[in-house]
């Protein structure tokens, strides 16, 4: 990758994220030590799992040195107790660098998970940056008053490390607001910086002699949502109003099946939500009568040519980049999602997005301009859907204006720019996270001490 000249000293940066799996998360993270590195600057990434046939690109072809730290601690204690250990396993990895690189980075990183900021911020000499996606206490289920009494520590534990960072940055406006409310013990406004693409990535030409391209081939008009495979995404909003099309008779039936469905999208075995979220979604669809048909990974089987719901786990670069050239529309079917890249991936592509008329996309999607933004309900959905299969709204105009939209706000050179001065206020001292202190200020730094000790002794002796 070509640098740019800089006129200060390169910075060296540690990125910290969880799991360099497959996600709109990832992708951010990913893309941010993209802009980084293309400014100058020394770029490492550490990370507690790395699956080199389940990951971004640039995590396996080199552009980045990607160290796997603390995955020797499981993901869950029999089928439980999630938080616990990815707090674990995130402060093994902390550890694990500290003492190998304690003086080696100016910044660090951190995605997503906060539990390692005290440990950065008290035995090292670097400068901590977080960037929160959402507040994991408002992703955490609570069915039970046992589980809001277990997860009540992790929420002020979450709430005390993320103060003390020392800068704060959040994906949007909608995220900024939902952080202020979640964690009034902090006091300083975080910084928006909202996700970009890189153009790069998605202007390569798609090689049709791929086989993993080859098996998506299809006459059909295509529409398609890209989500991981967890119930919070709704993926069954998209499954539901394209079944409407039919069972609701809102087009002809010549007309139905000359469409299909794709649902692709984030998939790992090992985490039992995907594998039981993804039979759910096979079983509605046979409850409506659709033909569908699993694509694994590194499965080269082509669906049968009257399959009407295609599920694609975990696709890579080269089958996203085709279906995106391919589809008629992108359904985007979250709510309240905190950003969301897929419909800025979708409208880059020039296709005309679907999605829920609240959180992230209404800062992304211009409601009939680029797309639609709906309630989610699937009648409503269908109805939208019909009115492009129908041509009563201009896809291929819309998807224009989307590319254009795009280009001017979420490109990776902007992204690059805003993230550069972000770090240059960092080393300068601008901007210090403020944080109200009280008596759980004293039982976090116990709590702190206590694991300290422990990883001492298992480390040490």
């Amino acid at each position: 990758m070509q640098q740019e000249d800089i006129d200060h000293p390169p910075l060296r940066v540690a990125f910290i994220h969880p799991d360099l799996g497959i996600g709109g998360a990832e992708r951010l993270f990913v893309d941010a030590a993209v802009g980084v590195q293309s400014r100058g600057h020394q770029v490492k990434l550490y990370t507690s799992h790395h699956d080199p046939n389940h990951c971004f690109e640039e995590t396996r072809d080199g552009t980045f040195s990607v160290q796997v730290l603390g995955d020797w601690i499981p993901r869950n204690l029999f089928g439980k107790f999630y938080i616990f250990c990815a707090i674990a396993r995130q402060l093994a990895l902390t550890i694990s660098l500290l003492r190998s690189n304690k003086d080696e980075f100016d910044i660090y990183f951190v995605d997503q998970l906060s539990a390692c900021i005290p440990l950065l911020r008290w035995f090292s000499n670097g400068r901590v940056l977080f960037y929160c996606h959402f507040p994991d206490k408002l992703l955490a289920t609570r069915g039970s008053l046992a589980k809001s009494i277990y997860r009540y520590p992790f929420d002020k534990f979450e709430e005390w490390t993320t103060g003390l960072a020392d800068t704060l940055v959040v994906n949007s406006e909608f995220t900024g607001r939902v952080f202020r409310r979640s964690f009034p013990s902090i006091l300083k406004k975080p910084r928006v910086l909202y996700p970009p693409i890189n153009f790069k990535t998605y202007d390569r030409p798609v090689d049709m002699n791929d086989p993993t391209v080859q098996i998506l081939q299809s006459s059909k008009h295509t529409l398609v949502s890209i989500n991981r495979f967890e119930r919070k995404k709704n993926v069954e909003l998209a499954l539901r109003a394209f079944a409407a099309l039919k069972t609701e008779c809102m087009v002809s039936e010549e007309t139905f099946n000359n469409h299909r469905l794709v649902l692709a999208g984030g998939y790992d075995r090992r985490v039992t939500e995907n594998v039981e979220y993804l039979q759910e979604l096979d079983q509605l669809a046979s409850t409506f009568g659709l033909k569908t048909f699993t694509i694994q990974p590194g499965t080269l089987e082509s669906p049968p040519s009257d399959t009407q719901v295609v599920f694609l786990c975990s696709f890579n670069d080269a089958q996203r980049n085709y279906l995106l050239s391919q589809s008629l529309l992108l359904l985007y079917t979250p709510s309240n999602e905190h950003f969301g890249i897929t419909p800025v991936e979708g409208m880059y592509a020039k296709v005309p997005v679907i999605a829920v008329n609240n959180g992230g996309p209404l800062e992304t999607v211009k409601h009939e301009d680029t797309g639609l933004l709906l309630p989610p309900d699937p009648h409503v959905w269908a109805e939208g859907i019909q009115k492009f299969v129908q041509g009563t709204l201009d896809g291929p105009a819309m998807g224009a204006r989307g590319r254009t939209h795009v280009q001017s706000k979420f490109g990776l050179e902007a992204f690059a720019d805003q993230l550069e001065d972000i770090l240059e206020e960092l080393m300068s001292g601008g901007r210090p996270t403020h944080y109200r202190y009280d008596n759980t200020e004293y039982i976090m730094r116990i709590v702190m001490a206590v694991v300290i000790f422990i990883a001492w002794y298992k480390y040490w002796f």
